[in-house]
């Protein structure tokens, strides 16, 4: 959903750096113990009802990010202390208001757009009320997101020896904002493609919707780990708080990439299956000699793809609400996918679990894949 803006001005090299803000949030218990090592020894209910009570604050100031084309950025993270599950089951009228106090701190420290991040962008309208509320710009990042997603996915698969034109692709989420738009990028590229979520009227919707014009073809399915089991590449934007794919659950040699946050596949499969692929999604290297100051779980100048969306529309000083609300167009995909290649964004090669996967451990994995499914492709 993108709402008409005035014009914003060009950037313009040794300019004022455009300004930004991005709402974090701690996606487990365990995140609480970057800042506070004693929560860990504490039982999670506690830690989650102590927290309830702290409002947004702000967490850090981001400097260094500098675009090739001269265009600078600098921008804030604030951190709301609220746990996926609190956001998901607390009522909106607690939720909001926490929302638009993140926004009025941005709005405080100079941002002109403010990204929101994890659960903050799902939770309620996904961002709608936040941007009827604010003075400043407000994206959910999920534009960008689903291009890195679809875009990282495709080419891990070519990296183990499979041709996305001959593959079975299965979307888990398939009819949220970022798996909608994702499918229908996929169903441009895939021998045959699945739509997984939880409700089926909507499915047989979206299934409907991108039959025309596929190049696929489109099934439909509310069983997780029976889709998981028949495809070769698995996309995961789920937005539920637990684990949903487990080692079993994946065939030899099948690639995931996994944008969910918290994430959908376990631990335990990369520690278990030597013969499959996982990658985190939309894991983004930011141009410049970036300092986020936060260690927030990435390496330097990496960040999620919604953080690096709300970063480039603030190179471009594209003060708007860019991304909000269910729908995503394949438009803005294309739009945003054309600003990071023009600022020098890129995906930072593979990453599972914010650590590099070398080029040998995906030749290991590609030779310990079943003979028999590489043969096929």
């Amino acid at each position: 959903m993108t709402s008409p803006a005035p014009p914003s001005p060009p950037p313009a090299p040794g300019g004022e750096p455009g300004r930004f803000a991005f709402v974090l949030h701690p996606l487990r218990i365990a995140d609480f113990a970057r800042k506070y090592p004693l929560v860990r020894y504490l039982p999670d209910r506690f830690v989650e009802a102590a927290f309830r009570r702290v409002r947004p604050r702000l967490v850090s100031h981001i400097t260094g990010i500098q675009s090739p084309t001269g265009a600078r950025a600098e921008g804030w993270f604030i951190g709301l202390p609220l746990t996926p599950r609190l956001l998901m089951e607390s009522p909106l009228e607690f939720v909001y208001p926490r929302l638009i106090e993140c926004g009025r701190i941005a709005e405080a420290q100079g941002a002109r757009i403010v990204g929101l991040g994890a659960f903050t962008k799902i939770v309620g309208d996904r961002g709608v009320t936040v941007a009827n509320n604010v003075r400043i710009a407000v994206t959910t990042g999920n534009s960008y997101t689903a291009a890195t997603a679809v875009e990282g996915a495709l080419l891990a698969a070519q990296r183990v020896g499979i041709d996305p034109a001959n593959v079975t692709a299965a979307v888990i989420g398939a009819t949220g904002s970022i798996g909608a738009v994702a499918s229908q990028m996929l169903a441009r590229s895939v021998g045959r493609l699945l739509l997984v979520a939880r409700t089926p009227d909507a499915l047989d919707a979206l299934q409907a919707r991108l039959r025309s014009g596929s190049r696929a073809d489109i099934a439909v399915d509310t069983d997780v780990k029976k889709a998981v089991r028949e495809a070769d590449v698995v996309l995961t934007v789920s937005s539920a708080p637990d684990v949903l794919i487990e080692p079993d659950d994946l065939r030899p040699g099948a690639v995931v990439c996994d944008v969910a946050r918290p994430r959908n596949v376990s631990r335990v499969v990369y520690e278990r299956r030597n013969d499959v692929l996982v990658i985190d999604g939309g894991v983004i290297e930011v141009p410049g000699e970036v300092d986020f100051g936060f260690d927030f779980g990435f390496p330097p100048r990496m960040c999620e793809a919604c953080v690096a969306e709300t970063i480039l529309l603030a190179l471009e000083r594209r003060y708007e609400n860019f991304t909000l609300g269910k729908e995503i167009s394949l438009a803005q995909v294309e739009e945003i996918s054309a600003l990071a290649r023009k600022h020098g964004f890129r995906l930072s090669g593979f990453r599972r679990f914010e650590r590099a996967i070398s080029d040998a451990e995906v030749d290991r994995i590609r030779h310990a894949a079943h003979p028999g499914r590489l043969a096929r492709v």
